[in-house]
């Protein structure tokens, strides 16, 4: 079974689950969709352009809540010395999470499951599958301190043919800070970390402030951080991504 189609089937559990609860809930608020778009431009010496945009699609029901993501990253470019230009980057990072809510407040259990294919990595794809467990760890009037934690299995493929595959620990926290009505900070990390020395581990941060320009109209400054503990060939371990972008909420 190819991998994709693995992830598919993960993600369409994850579905299915949305769709019982959607049978057997009531929903505590209704679907909710944000929508992320940043464009650059340069021209002169350096003629580039680069486009970011992120999907993100969350429901909550009586027993279950859902979140998908979508997130793309394209860019193309020359120096005034070359005759075509090039695609210099281009990464898709696709994830589902489906929880389950327990009698506690704030805690569920979840399964997950990612897809990525970034062209420029070494790698063909990276993808993960992991179960566990959800909870709040702090909360106050402004604030509040999420994780989710558990095992998992991670398959992948470089660019030349070679397949990994190895138990992981799927850890994610989610901080976020309302500095004020309109200005809020958040910090999320992630890592999916092998359970062997000698294969492969992959951590995400991302660190934004929104600022609210209208009542679904957000401007957003983000930078974002792709490690792997083990470089491939010429690559290095880590990416860092820095863009203002604008949101829009419905």
């Amino acid at each position: 079974m190819k991998p994709l189609r693995i992830v598919v089937l993960a993600f369409g559990a994850c579905f299915a689950t949305l769709s019982y609860a959607e049978k057997s809930s009531v929903p505590l608020e209704p679907l909710s969709l944000e929508l992320e778009l940043g464009l650059i431009s340069t021209t002169g010496n350096m003629q580039s352009t680069a486009l970011k945009t992120k999907a993100t699609i969350k429901q909550d029901f009586r027993e279950w809540k859902a979140k998908y993501q979508a997130d793309v990253l394209y860019k193309r470019g020359k120096n005034n010395d070359d005759e075509e230009t090039q695609t210099t980057a281009h990464k898709t990072f696709l994830s589902a999470q489906s929880d389950y809510k327990l009698a506690k407040e704030n805690s569920s259990v979840f399964v997950y499951g990612s897809y990525t294919d970034d062209r420029f990595s070494g790698y063909e794809y990276q993808n993960t599958l992991s179960v566990g467990y959800s909870g709040r760890i702090y909360e106050d009037e402004s604030s509040f301190l999420d994780y989710s934690a558990g095992p998992g299995y991670s398959f992948s493929q470089t660019d030349a043919g070679e397949e990994e595959k190895n138990a992981i620990i799927h850890i994610e926290l989610q901080y976020e800070y309302e500095i004020n009505p309109n200005v809020t900070f958040q910090q999320g990390i992630s890592t999916d970390t092998a359970l062997e020395s000698d294969k492969n581990s992959t951590s995400k941060s991302e660190t934004s402030f929104n600022v609210k320009l209208r009542d679904n109209l957000q401007m957003k400054a983000v930078y974002s951080l792709t490690h792997n503990s083990i470089a491939l060939e010429d690559k290095k371990k880590t990416d860092g991504i820095a863009s203002v972008i604008f949101s829009y909420s419905f």
